[in-house]
């Protein structure tokens, strides 16, 4: 049987052009620097926090593109994603708290403040309340020792947090959420 040469097997193109459109013009400026180096694959930890950064997680199709036009294994960037616990491959919510459990922050009272917003919550770290409001994290250190114990709301530090400070705050987020959409 011959090959016709009307039936082209090559996609690379259409592929090439999935994985663009896939991704924000960040994130393949990152990509194409990337590219320039000898070892690409050396940035793919920095690209994937570019993706995290504007998706709020590491969707499949997302880092599917970034293997396509880095040109890394996708089971390297599968495997690189899911071994560090700061990436996440699953939408989280419309704030994510992270909760310091570092020594300082686990010495003043870290521990049992989490267990209050586990408590309120009804979530355990790494998931994302019923409503889709709050996805709750852990780290291991924020570097704001000197304000144990300390959380973060997105990008806000709240410093020295009590455990019974914990509904009031939550109910600040969900007061903010309810005026953003208003």
């Amino acid at each position: 049987m011959s090959h016709c040469a009307c039936h082209n097997t090559d996609n690379r193109e259409q592929v090439e052009a999935a994985s663009r459109a896939a991704l924000s013009e960040d994130i393949l400026r990152a990509i194409e620097e990337a590219r320039r180096d000898p070892e690409p694959g050396g940035r793919l930890i920095s690209i994937l926090h570019k993706v995290q950064g504007h998706f709020g997680y590491l969707g499949k199709e997302q880092m599917d593109a970034v293997a396509q036009l880095l040109q890394v294994p996708a089971a390297e960037v599968t495997g690189v994603a899911t071994f560090y616990h700061f990436f996440r491959l699953k939408p989280g919510g419309r704030y994510v708290i992270n909760i310091c459990l570092g020594t300082a922050c686990y010495v003043k009272g870290g521990a049992e403040v989490a267990e209050k917003f586990k408590e309120e919550l009804g979530i355990d770290f790494g998931e994302t309340s019923k409503d889709g409001m709050f996805t709750l994290e852990c780290a291991r250190c924020v570097g704001t020792c000197g304000l144990a114990p300390v959380i973060m709301i997105n990008e806000n530090v709240h410093a020295k947090v009590k455990p019974d400070e914990v509904p009031a705050l939550l109910a600040r987020y969900r007061d903010k959420a309810r005026q953003e959409q208003a």
